[in-house]
């Protein structure tokens, strides 16, 4: 690996992403950049209203994420100073190609290739694969109220997105390293010998 390791931990909502990558930071040592998800200001009114509420969300969150990955970038990666992330910033197209539609949607594409085409980008992806009923368990679980409304149809094609997202992002680089975690049969939550194996795999991954 030619720079300092940056991994992130991917998988539609309810996947276990922010949950798997503390585990992971604190494994590591490894200074974690953490989504701000509760903090955005249209959750609430997107969920209620997709149509109506999209492109203000998927901004708001671009621009979020822009900001951290920039800094994290100055602070960390150009310091020699691995890190560990619960998103990748493609996450915006792949929610964004599902939510915007015609003129939004390239102006969408076209600001984001702007911010982030000199973005640090993760050369390492934990992807966690999960079913429909494995994240709807895990949604209500966690019990966020903005969540209570989010359509079964609209995770399903989430499901299938992050799939050919990742897919994509392997054909674009290479040299990028993804490790697939089947989160309908690994509980690295409960099952300590599950998370040691993922563990161990991260580990090979950046040696």
């Amino acid at each position: 690996m030619n720079r300092a390791p940056f991994i992130a931990v991917e998988g539609p909502i309810g996947a276990g992403k922010t949950t798997l990558a503390s585990m992971l930071s604190e494994e590591l040592g490894f200074p974690m950049i953490n989504e701000i998800v509760e903090d955005n200001p249209y959750l609430d009114k997107f969920y209620d209203n997709i149509e109506e509420w999209s492109f203000q969300l998927e901004m708001f969150f671009l621009c979020h994420r822009y900001k951290q990955l920039e800094d994290t970038d100055r602070d960390y990666l150009k310091q020699g100073q691995p890190v560990l992330s619960d998103y990748h910033i493609y996450k915006n197209v792949i929610f964004a190609e599902r939510t915007l539609h015609g003129q939004k949607l390239e102006k969408y594409k076209q600001i984001y290739h702007l911010l982030t085409h000199d973005l640090p980008k993760p050369n390492v992806i934990v992807y966690i694969k999960a079913s429909l009923p494995t994240l709807l368990q895990r949604i209500e679980k966690r019990g966020r109220p903005f969540e209570k409304n989010i359509e079964h149809q609209y995770l399903e094609r989430l499901i299938a997105d992050y799939d050919t997202a990742i897919r994509q992002l392997q054909e674009e680089d290479p040299d990028i390293s993804v490790l697939t975690i089947d989160g309908d049969t690994e509980d690295f939550v409960l099952n300590k010998t599950d998370y040691e194996r993922i563990a161990r795999q991260v580990k090979e991954l950046i040696k």
